[in-house]
Order: structure tokens, then C-alpha cells, then sequence
């Protein structure tokens, strides 16, 4: 006998659609070097949706993965976002990794597209040569980006596409991110995280650092990949949590704040 409780995958997209649904109004917040920018959620849902599009005209698949070369910020979180969503794998690649195992890591995830910050073309550019599955880059930023060939512009892309992707139904146990490990004993190990294991390990974290509503929560990069770092540590990122009480009486009360630096 099956329950008569509702179901429904527990994927990527659920927790995009509830973002964008229930905190659309909610902030992201990237630091640069002109200060902060913000966006509020239901603005990266927007692009996010426009970022599928712009990946599946470039031949991103079921399955397909998708490399990110790229510090924290709002447009990680869209390929964050997106990538899983439309059935691809998105693989976070380590900057810290040598040059060759940042090679290693593509080669042997078989990455399709690489999206990179301007910043960190010239780490890319060291192994571009060796790399032997890559199709497409993708920059974000202005910064000249002749060193790796053709490009495509990240901002240019998803304006040539409009809002409204059909996400495709996915089953909760496909892969949704690729993480390699720093390679301490030999080469880089990859680990493939499902849907489900991101949706659940979400639920575990508003449950083990009680994570409200008002909570504001900080993402900055760890020193390496998983393994390496003592505490909660997932696809390259140390995830550090802030509620309003610890930071004093002085700030602004703009709840819903979600911070990516």
C-alpha cells in the first residue's frame, strides 16, 4: 500500500520555485570592488531561468556538465540555481588547484562549458590548451579574456533570452553538482551530489543552525575542496551564519538577507 501524502521530487528546482514564489523580495548581496550590489531573489530566479535558455542553445544537456571558474557572488548563485535545475551538472572548479589538476578535474568531469570571472581567465588560460572536452567558455566581466580564444559574453547571453524556461522534470536522484577533492593522495576524487542529497542537507542546515527568517547568512570561499577544512563545507564553499543579534544594534533592519561575498 503507497501513502496518499503528497509528493514531489525533492530537487533544485523545488527550492527555486518556493525562492522565487515565497521570497521573491528577498535580497542577494555580491561584494566587488564598486561596494555592494544587490538583486533580490526574484531577480535571480529571473536571470537564472535566462541562463538555462542561454546553456541549452549552447548545447547543454541532460547530464552535461557545466564548470565554474568564479568567486562568490550573484552570478555563481544563478549558475548555482540553473545548472542543477535544467537536468546538467554543475561542477565548482578549484582555483587553488595546480594547473595540473585544475586540467585533470575538466578532463575527467568531462566539462562541456566552462563559466569564468574575468579575474580568473589567466588561471584558465594556463591549462586551455590541455583541456579536451570544453566547447564553450563563458565570461563574466569586462576584463580582457583574448587568452582563452572565442568566448561568450555572460551578460550578453542571457539578455538575448527571454524569461519563462520550461524546466524539464527531474528525478531526485540525478547528479546535480560534481566536487573534486584537493588531490592529497594522488589525483583529484570526484564526488557526484544528487538533488536529493542538496535539498536534504538544506533542511539539515536550517535545522542545525536554527536559521530564521531574519538570519543573515555569509558565503565565503573555504581554503580548498571538501575534506580539507574542518566544519560544514560543501562544493568549495564555508558557509558561516549571522543572526541580527550578533551583530549589533547599529545595522539597518533589512530582513530576508542573504549575503554572497
Amino acid at each position: 500500500m503507497l501513502s496518499t501524502m503528497q509528493d514531489f521530487p525533492l530537487t533544485t528546482q523545488a527550492i527555486l520555485r518556493r525562492g522565487r514564489d515565497v521570497f521573491g523580495d528577498a535580497h542577494v548581496v555580491s561584494l566587488d570592488a564598486d561596494g555592494a550590489q544587490r538583486a533580490t531573489f526574484a531577480v535571480v530566479a529571473d536571470r537564472a531561468e535566462r541562463l538555462a535558455a542561454a546553456l541549452a542553445r549552447l548545447g547543454v544537456g541532460r547530464s552535461s556538465r557545466v564548470g565554474t571558474l568564479m568567486w562568490n557572488h550573484q552570478r555563481h548563485q544563478e549558475a548555482y540555481l540553473a545548472v542543477p535545475s535544467m537536468g546538467a551538472v554543475l561542477h565548482t572548479l578549484n582555483l587553488r588547484l595546480s594547473p595540473e589538476q585544475l586540467a585533470f578535474v575538466i578532463n575527467h568531469g568531462e566539462d562541456d562549458v566552462v563559466i569564468v570571472d574575468d579575474s580568473l581567465v589567466p588561471v584558465l588560460a594556463r591549462v586551455k590548451d590541455k583541456l579536451t572536452t570544453v566547447r564553450h567558455f563563458i565570461v563574466c566581466g569586462p576584463s580582457d579574456s583574448s587568452a582563452l580564444g572565442p568566448v561568450h559574453d555572460y551578460e550578453s547571453l542571457i539578455a538575448a533570452e527571454a524569461p519563462g524556461y520550461m524546466w524539464p522534470d527531474i528525478d531526485e536522484r540525478e547528479a546535480a553538482s560534481l566536487c573534486y577533492t584537493t588531490g592529497t593522495t594522488g589525483d583529484p576524487k570526484g564526488v557526484a551530489y544528487s538533488h536529493r542529497s542538496i535539498f536534504l542537507h538544506s533542511l539539515a542546515e536550517l535545522g542545525s543552525f536554527r536559521l530564521v527568517e531574519d538570519d543573515r547568512l555569509l558565503v565565503g570561499m573555504s581554503k580548498g575542496g571538501f575534506g580539507e577544512d574542518d566544519g560544514e563545507i560543501q562544493a568549495h564553499e564555508a558557509k558561516s551564519y549571522y543572526r541580527r543579534s550578533d551583530l549589533g544594534g547599529g545595522g539597518q533592519s533589512d530582513s530576508k538577507l542573504g549575503i554572497a561575498s
